[in-house]
């Protein structure tokens, strides 16, 4: 069984934590907990990649078949990049199964409760543990996701969505007193 470790500070993206859900592709499929993990590219995942190789190693011995997936990919290489993320970034997917809700905590290691605390363009560190996996010819190495530690807030990422009180900063009338002259 792979060892456990904690990552180094990532962004997230598609933060999926506090319910579980279908894959899109499938959505009759198995309900998992996820979250993408965007790690700059001067980012030191070397301790990651050792544990991906140990995973390979306990499965597969000196047998490792061609055509492993592995858990690593450039933002450019993805079906869909994730928007506002540098090209060179790198993508893993940490997920749980529906029946092992990650634990949520904040810097300071208090649960978080408000769902609204995280959210994609936060930073986070996550303990994670590499698994190998051989399903329908199917071949590779995944990340399964223990527990995910908030470290601080950013701006959010992909959605474009600009806080509500900057979307009406245009609108708001000088004083109330205008009102009183609709009811004359």
């Amino acid at each position: 069984m792979s060892e456990k470790l904690i990552t180094p500070e990532f962004k997230a993206a598609y933060c999926g934590i506090f319910r579980a859900t279908a894959p899109r592709e499938n959505p009759e499929g198995k309900k998992k907990y996820s979250m993408r993990a965007v790690f700059p590219p001067n980012s030191d995942i070397s301790a990651m990649k050792a544990a991906v190789k140990t995973a390979i190693a306990d499965k597969w011995g000196n047998a490792q078949p061609k055509n492993l997936r592995l858990p690593f990919r450039k933002n450019a290489d993805l079906d869909n990049p994730i928007p506002g993320v540098a090209d060179d970034a790198i993508i893993c997917t940490f997920s749980a199964n529906e029946d092992r809700r990650p634990g949520v905590v904040d810097k300071n290691l208090q649960e978080i409760i408000d769902e609204t605390e995280v959210y994609s363009g936060a930073w986070f560190r996550a303990q994670i543990r590499p698994y190998a996996y051989d399903v329908s010819s199917n071949r590779g190495v995944a990340f399964g996701l223990e527990n995910v530690m908030k470290v601080r807030d950013d701006s959010p990422l992909g959605s474009g969505r600009i806080p509500a009180n900057k979307a009406f900063e245009g609108f708001v009338k000088p004083s109330d007193s205008d009102d009183d002259d609709i009811l004359s």
